[in-house]
């Protein structure tokens, strides 16, 4: 039997996952949280849902599994995964900005790089490190984003964290090590053990193996952030940008050198800078104000080639990351007209002005101009936005809505199934979620 990969998606909505085999994508499946968002349980039984829906003969054939998660979703837990108290059973999430702690992030990272600042996770961790102090809580207690608490799971082993999902935590990607005085902190012993994206880190522990149905052989691969994970599922080529229009709306394009500043990522990825950002607007917005029937059946009536004349900034609530980072930045929603088509024109037309403001951000930190922007995620299966965005951004745009997070992944186990470096693993802890 051929080996199949499986590739994980913890998006911003639910979960998808993707079957890879040698002759090409075998299947996709998706699925909300079963729980809150925040909830890590949720993130497990997801996986374990999914897993159980597809063919006993394919998941017997399942030799490698990859996971991707939101960016900046970050956990505080014990050891063994679990959490130190009920008061942090939940993860803070990516978009939850605090500014309380922005100044003394900023004075650890070293004063740059995606960490030094209210949105980061840096930010985040202090804020989690502080309220465990006032609980009187004690070590030992780690840091974990998303992805790396279910890889925890899957492994029985929560030491590792994959590079990508860390840097807005203060990884220096370029230098292999931790920003400024991170390394050094009191807490230093609540960050991960780093590895590359795409490194093979050991098999799956039993627990695991029994609850997903998969063969106890399969290998776990660090994956990715769930924007970086699209832009695996996409192979770009050169001149090429990528945006990821989900919940959120995310830039990606390949650098010859690493970018450093506020909300701006540096990902080392398949052994070239992958740079770009996350704004905290995108189509989530939409769906605040239109149903998906809705929502299709409005853009037909829209004309993209004449301008709406709103000028909207749809963010779901105050706060920004990317192309500026501001924690206070407030939406801008109205006026609303009378017609509904036009409100989403000029809804959509904000987001392509913020997709505009964030490539210039990129080209004034050193990158080249994108020549032509190749699109993912659900609003790339909208036309009429496809051709508003041409309009707004000046080039060339080309939908890919088939191309998912989850298949990235699926594609970077399968490249670990060729032949993967491999990272050996020590004894893991048992999982006691």
């Amino acid at each position: 039997m051929s080996a199949l990969a499986l590739g994980l998606d913890l998006g911003t909505s639910g979960l998808r996952l993707a079957l890879l085999g040698p002759e090409g994508p075998r299947q996709e499946e998706g699925i909300p949280y079963p729980g809150p968002f925040e909830d890590p349980i949720s993130w497990r039984e997801g996986l374990i849902t999914l897993c159980h829906a597809l063919p006993e003969r394919d998941r017997q054939q399942v030799r490698a599994i990859a996971v991707d998660g939101t960016s900046g979703t970050l956990l505080l837990c014990r050891p063994d995964g679990s959490a130190p108290s009920p008061t942090f059973a939940r993860a803070l999430p990516y978009h939850r900005a605090c500014p309380d702690h922005a100044a003394a992030a900023a004075d650890l990272a070293g004063g740059c790089g995606p960490s030094a600042s209210a949105s980061g996770s840096l930010a985040r961790a202090l804020s989690l490190l502080e309220r465990a102090r006032q609980e009187g809580l004690v070590d030992p207690l780690r840091l974990r984003h998303q992805a790396d608490w279910l890889m925890g799971w899957l492994l029985g082993d929560w030491r590792w964290g994959e590079e990508t999902n860390n840097l807005r935590l203060g990884w220096d990607a370029q230098a292999g090590c931790w920003s400024g005085a991170i390394g050094s902190s009191p807490w230093r012993e609540a960050l991960p053990e780093i590895v590359p994206s795409g490194t093979v880190i050991g098999c799956l522990q039993p627990v695991a193996a029994d609850a997903l149905a998969l063969p106890g052989d399969c290998v776990v691969v660090s994956g990715s952030t769930d924007s970086s994970a699209g832009v695996l599922a996409a192979d770009p080529q050169p001149g090429d940008g990528i945006t990821v229009l989900g919940t959120t709306l995310v830039l990606k394009q390949f650098s010859d050198l690493p970018l450093q500043g506020p909300g701006i990522s540096s990902q080392r990825l398949l052994g070239r800078w992958l740079v770009g950002g996350a704004s905290n607007a995108g189509a989530g917005v939409l769906r605040r104000f239109f149903d998906d029937a809705s929502l299709v059946e409005l853009s037909r009536q829209i004309d993209p080639d004449r301008d709406s004349g709103l000028r909207l900034r749809p963010l779901p609530g105050p706060g920004e990351r990317f192309p500026v980072d501001d924690p206070l930045l407030a939406p801008v929603l109205e006026p609303r007209p009378v017609s509904d088509a036009l409100y989403l024109q000029g809804l959509l037309e904000g987001l392509a002005a913020i997709e505009r403001q964030g490539w210039a951000r990129l080209q004034a930190l050193g990158c080249s101009p994108p020549r032509r922007i190749v699109t993912l995620g659900g609003g790339a299966a909208n036309p009429q936005w496809r051709r508003l965005r041409e309009r707004i951004l000046g080039m060339p745009v080309v939908n890919r809505p088939r191309l998912t997070a989850a298949l990235g992944m699926a594609r970077l186990a399968a490249g670990a199934l060729r032949g993967g470096q491999e990272n050996p693993r020590m004894e893991g802890t048992t999982s006691s979620v």
